[in-house]
């Protein structure tokens, strides 16, 4: 049945979306998934209520996304039970969980870049006439969809044309666009600025009123600790236990997650930065029309510097093209000499890296191991004959990545993806750092990262400051980008609007900024 347009608006009718007889909606009875000799998840017990947002908290690799592939029926466990309104069900392929009222939004996205907004919410379950899918009913319904929920994208625009962000907001509607009882939302944020995740946390409001079930999977602890009602907690495959939100930390939730005592998420810088030395890289006037308009700014050796700004604003554009992509206007100078960046290569030469914020389709090659990756950027520079990696070179750079970011992997042969989120972004940040840069580009380093391997890249980002690196860290996380910054840039409107020095500085400002309400 398709949705209505309204449906997130409508109230629960009684036993409809309400516990029965107090049942839950789900109950897992010591679940456990094994695939050949490795247990991805032991003895894992929950119950998800209706009305409630039960979030899933623990590492990347903890066994999250796993367990919530079992309801969503794309994996049958191996072990365990699992009931619905008290009742034993099974299911066999995700159809069958569909029918039975779960609806699952992945953290990667399935959208069809070559189909409109439209087709992918309803791909499907598409409203019909004479057995022809009815498009105009088609384009009507998706509409009503994304106006209810306040996501302002247009149904019949090309999903290829989409932002990122925009995207995100697509599988959020379209894992909507069927009348389920439980909602399962894998890191819906992650690609979010703080504007969209509020439009997200409105219709997480709006789906409880409804007295739908909602189970949340998010690093990011301060939404985590605004919307959940429950929160379990599950490390190393394993349940931990669970907390009602009001009766528990942000800092106990960490401990419990990483088994072990965290004292501060963001290291502090030990090393004053030497503001004496002169910018390492100047940007003058950078303009490419229709992505970005007369961007300066400057950084020092050793400096990390923060761009901030809503989804939009032209962050990633202005990283591409230092990155030799495009051709703006402009001046781009590295140790007082002027840049011609007409290609990566050419800007690889110079000095700068880039990790990028889609590492699976732009930082990786998935089916290839961690040693082919964590090289593939520098073998013919460092570690080449004739074309062919030297054994050598590229034992020696796995190992010295593995044990610098420690990477947790079954050896340096194991492909890239099968691998967590943080681990993969770890092997990203070795493949650039295998090139000693003078400049390193973060573009959303941590998005979809685990607290504990966050850390992790934060202690590497300050390690390089230390050691006189230049790095740009563009960052949607506002929190990350004032603790780690030692200076700030907003951009709004695809162009720069303030420079701050982070010291003292609120996120209010920030925001006040990037949301126009303050004029520079």
């Amino acid at each position: 049945m398709n949705a209505s347009p309204n449906s997130l608006g409508a109230q629960a009718s009684g036993a409809n979306f309400g516990d029965q007889a107090g049942l839950p909606f789900v109950e897992l009875r010591s679940i456990a998934k094994s695939f050949g000799p490795v247990e991805a998840i032991k003895n894992v017990s929950l119950a998800l209520r209706s009305g409630r947002v039960h979030t899933i908290l623990g590492e990347n690799g903890a066994g999250k996304s796993t367990l919530m592939k079992i309801l969503a029926g794309v994996h049958e466990p191996t072990k365990g039970e699992l009931l619905l309104r008290g009742q034993h069900v099974a299911f066999a392929n995700p159809s069958e969980s569909q029918a039975a009222g779960i609806s699952i939004i992945y953290q990667e996205l399935s959208l069809a870049t070559n189909l409109s907004v439209a087709e992918n919410i309803f791909a499907g379950h598409e409203p019909r006439r004479f057995g022809i899918v009815d498009f105009k009913s088609l384009y009507r319904q998706a509409q009503a969809l994304l106006d209810d929920l306040a996501i302002e994208i247009d149904a019949r625009a090309p999903v290829a044309r989409l932002s990122m962000a925009q995207r995100q907001l697509v599988e959020i509607a379209k894992g909507l666009s069927r009348n389920a009882e439980l909602v399962i939302m894998d890191e819906p944020t992650s690609s979010l600025s703080d504007r969209e995740a509020e439009v997200l946390f409105n219709i997480v409001t709006k789906l409880k009123a409804r007295g739908t079930a909602v189970v949340y999977i998010s690093h990011r602890m301060d939404e985590i600790m605004r919307i959940s009602d429950d929160i379990s907690v599950m490390r190393d495959g394993q349940y931990i236990c669970t907390h009602d939100k009001n009766e528990t930390t942000i800092g106990a939730l960490i401990n419990l997650m990483v088994g072990r005592e965290m004292s501060d998420v963001y290291p502090p810088r030990t090393t004053p930065l030497d503001t004496s030395r002169p910018p390492l890289l100047e940007v003058r006037n950078l303009t490419m029309d229709g992505k970005f308009h007369d961007i300066s700014f400057s950084v020092r050796p050793g400096e990390i510097f923060g761009f901030f700004g809503l989804i939009g604003a032209g962050r990633s554009d202005v990283m591409n093209a230092l990155f030799g992509i495009g051709r703006p206007t402009g001046q781009i100078v590295m140790d007082g000499r002027t840049l011609r960046l007409r290609s990566p290569e050419s800007a690889i030469s110079a000095g700068i890296a880039f990790v990028t914020e889609d590492r699976k389709h732009q930082g990786l090659v998935l089916m290839h191991s961690i040693a082919q990756n964590v090289t593939m950027a520098s073998f013919e520079r460092k570690g080449s004959r004739f074309g062919i990696v030297s054994s050598r070179f590229e034992q020696r750079e796995t190992h010295d990545a593995i044990a610098r970011m420690k990477i947790r992997t079954a050896g340096p042969h194991q492909a890239v993806g099968d691998l967590s989120g943080g681990n993969q972004q770890k092997v990203v940040l070795s493949k650039w750092l295998s090139l000693k840069p003078k400049v390193l580009i973060l573009d959303e380093p941590t998005r979809g990262v685990d607290v504990g391997a966050k850390f992790e890249i934060y202690r590497v980002m300050r390690e390089l400051a230390d050691a006189g690196t230049a790095i740009i860290l563009v960052s949607s996380e506002l929190p990350e980008a004032l603790a780690m910054s030692d200076r700030l840039v907003v951009m709004r409107e695809k162009r720069l609007v303030k420079e701050f020095e982070t010291t003292g500085l609120t996120q209010e400002t920030v925001m006040s900024y990037a949301t126009g309400a303050a004029q520079a």
